[in-house]
């Protein structure tokens, strides 16, 4: 079980992440563009900004973790990701994969190295 706390913490330890937020509701942004939001749906929740194909393996591997945003966002892969039913290493994975979506191909190449 991962918590609100674990989220955040997780969230901001990926290079050059900050928050904000919009909607009501903390998000995680490298630069102006969001990869991870919490309270979404709702307090139980976050989301990562997965590809479809993301999150088509993590649908399938893990359904209770795992459901599709609504309408157009989930199909393009936004994903939210049940708190309380997600271990910390997997979440881990997820928001990395969500940073990974989005960070600049600079910002990537440093990663790597």
């Amino acid at each position: 079980m991962a918590t609100a706390r674990d989220f955040r913490r997780m969230a901001l330890s990926l290079p050059e992440a900050t928050e904000a937020t919009h909607g009501g509701h903390p998000d995680f942004r490298i630069g102006n563009k969001v990869f991870a939001s919490l309270g979404v749906p709702d307090e139980g929740w976050g989301m990562v900004k997965l590809t479809p194909e993301q999150q088509g393996v993590l649908l399938e591997a893990e359904p209770e973790v795992f459901a599709p945003a609504a309408g157009a966002w989930g199909r393009r892969g936004y994903t939210h990701v049940r708190l309380a039913a997600i271990d910390r290493t997997t979440l881990l994975s997820a928001l990395t994969m969500g940073w990974r979506n989005t960070a600049p191909k600079r910002l990537l190449a440093l990663s790597e190295s």
